[in-house]
């Protein structure tokens, strides 16, 4: 699954700055993780750093973006390749 930031957000920036795969932007009011390079840190890190750093519990697993492990380390291998 890809991670969800919840209205509990206070734009504090913590979360953006631990984020391997660039996902995470500033939204208005709140950020916004791109499910689409959300590998929940699969590749780099044993658990998502965002949700680590967040110092008001508010980044969850997003239950409309449902992934398995191994699709998650799909998508970090295809980030990886469009980095090269």
């Amino acid at each position: 699954m890809a991670l969800i930031i919840m209205d509990e957000c206070i734009a504090c920036d913590a979360c953006r700055e631990e984020c391997p795969n660039y996902a995470i932007e500033e939204g208005d009011p709140i950020y916004i993780i791109d499910p689409d390079r959300c590998t929940e840190c699969v590749g780099h890190y044993e658990e998502p750093q965002c949700v680590e750093v967040c110092p008001v519990d508010c980044i969850i697993l997003d239950p409309d973006n449902e992934e398995t492990l191994e699709e998650l380390k799909f998508k970090y291998e295809q980030l990886m390749e469009e980095e090269n």
